[in-house]
C-alpha cells in the first residue's frame, strides 16, 4: 500500500497553484496535526507500507518541533524494509537542522520545489532563492546521506527558450538523479488567472518540451513518464503507482484515497477537518471507469501499458473494449509484444488522443 499525506500550509502562495494551500498560521498547526492522526488511526488498516509521500502546500513550512509532531504520528505506519519516503520541500525554507530531522526519521527522498533559476521568472511565480541556495541545499542532503532527489522545474512560463536552456544547464550541473518538468498551466483562480495571465505560443512550448526530452536523454536520464526523467534506479515508486492506477491512502486536508475501488476526497474546509469531518465525497468506480482511469494514467508512461496484465485484471482484451484500430494504423499508438504505448512523437499530445478511444464499447 502506499500513503499520501496533504499539509496544506505555506510561506507564500506561488502565482500558479491551485492545490489546497493556506498561508502558514501557527494557531492552527496543533489542532490539524491533531485531525490528521485522529483520521490515520481511524482509517488505516495496518497494510505494509511500500511508499510514503508528504506533500502539500509545502511541509518544510513546519517548524521543526511541528514536524517532529507529524513524525511522531506517522510511526503508526508498518513499512516494508524496501520503502520509499519522500517529503516536498521549498529551497527557502529547507534548514541543515530540518535536513537531519528528516535523516533521523528515514526518509530517503526530497522533492524540491524549484521551478526556475531565473530570477525573472521567479518573480512570475512569486517564489524566491538563487542557483547558490539550490546548490547548497543539495549539498546539505546529499552530506546527510539522502541522494534521492527531485527537482521540480516549469518550463513555457514566457517564449524565451534559452531560459529553459539555462534552466536544464544548472539542473545538469547539480548531479541530482531525478527531475519534473511541467509546462505552466493556467489555472482557474489562481494569481496568474485572475492577472490575466496568457499561455505562451503552443509551438514555442513544443520545442521547449522536445529540447528538454533530448538533452536529459542524452545525459542518461530515462524519460518513463510524460514530465518524468530519472537515472537508473531513481524512477519515482510513489507516482508510478499513481500511473498504474493502484490503491493509496490520502490523508489530509483536500486528499484522495483509492481505495478497494472507491475514490475518496477529503473536505478542503480546514474548519471541517479539524472537526474531524473528514470525507466530502466517496464514489465507487464501476469496471468502465476503472479501465478508463487505467488507459489515462497508465499511458502517461512511456512505456505504456501491459496488454496481458489489463486482461488478467478486468478479464477482457483492452483491443475490444477501446476503439484504437485507427490509432494503431496510424501508427500513434503502437503495440510491441505485450505493450502498448503512445508512438514518442506524438507523447505530447497524449491528452488529446486519449479523448479520441475512451469511450467504451460494451
Amino acid at each position: 500500500m502506499y500513503i499520501y499525506i496533504h499539509i496544506p500550509f505555506c510561506n507564500c502562495i506561488c502565482s500558479y497553484c491551485d492545490f489546497c494551500k493556506m498561508l502558514y498560521n501557527k494557531k492552527y498547526i496543533n489542532d490539524y496535526l491533531d485531525s490528521l492522526e485522529k483520521e490515520i488511526k481511524s482509517r488505516y488498516k495496518g497494510e505494509l507500507i511500500r511508499s510514503i509521500y508528504i506533500g502539500g502546500g509545502t511541509p518544510s513550512s513546519l517548524s521543526l518541533n511541528e514536524l517532529e509532531r507529524l513524525f511522531n504520528i506517522i510511526k503508526i505506519f508498518n513499512i516494508d524494509n524496501d520503502y520509499e519516503f519522500t517529503i516536498e520541500c521549498n529551497v527557502d525554507s529547507l534548514s541543515i537542522d530540518m535536513i537531519k530531522l528528516f535523516s533521523k526519521n528515514k526518509v530517503n527522498r526530497v522533492s524540491l520545489g524549484v521551478q526556475s533559476f531565473n530570477q525573472d521568472i521567479l518573480k512570475i511565480l512569486n517564489r524566491n532563492h538563487t542557483y547558490e541556495e539550490v546548490y547548497k541545499v543539495i549539498n546539505n542532503l546529499k552530506n546527510n546521506n539522502i541522494n534521492n532527489i527531485n527537482i521540480d522545474l516549469m518550463y513555457g512560463v514566457t517564449n524565451n527558450i534559452d531560459i529553459v536552456k539555462q534552466d536544464i544547464d544548472y539542473f545538469l550541473n547539480l548531479d541530482i538523479p531525478h527531475i519534473s518538468c511541467y509546462s505552466l498551466i493556467i489555472e482557474d483562480n489562481t494569481i496568474l488567472s485572475i492577472n490575466n495571465y496568457k499561455n505562451i505560443d503552443e509551438d514555442i512550448e513544443y520545442e521547449m518540451y522536445k529540447y528538454i526530452e533530448n538533452k536529459l536523454t542524452s545525459k542518461g536520464y530515462i524519460h518513463y513518464e510524460i514530465s518524468n526523467y530519472a537515472k537508473e534506479g531513481y524512477k519515482s515508486i510513489h507516482n508510478i503507482n499513481y500511473w498504474n492506477n493502484g490503491y493509496y491512502y490520502g490523508f489530509g486536508l483536500g486528499s484522495v484515497s483509492y481505495i478497494d475501488d472507491y475514490r475518496i476526497t477529503n473536505t478542503r474546509n480546514i474548519n471541517k477537518y479539524n472537526k474531524c469531518l473528514f470525507i466530502s465525497d466517496k464514489e465507487y468506480e464501476d469496471i468502465n471507469i476503472r479501465m478508463s482511469n487505467d488507459m489515462i494514467l497508465g499511458l502517461r508512461k512511456i512505456e505504456g501499458i501491459s496488454i496481458s496484465e489489463f486482461f488478467d485484471k478486468y478479464k477482457k482484451d483492452i483491443r475490444e473494449v477501446f476503439s484504437i484500430d485507427d490509432l494503431l494504423k496510424d501508427n500513434i499508438l503502437i503495440i510491441d509484444n505485450d505493450k502498448m504505448y503512445i508512438n514518442s512523437k506524438y507523447i505530447y499530445l497524449s491528452n488529446d488522443i486519449l479523448l479520441r478511444f475512451l469511450d467504451i464499447v460494451n
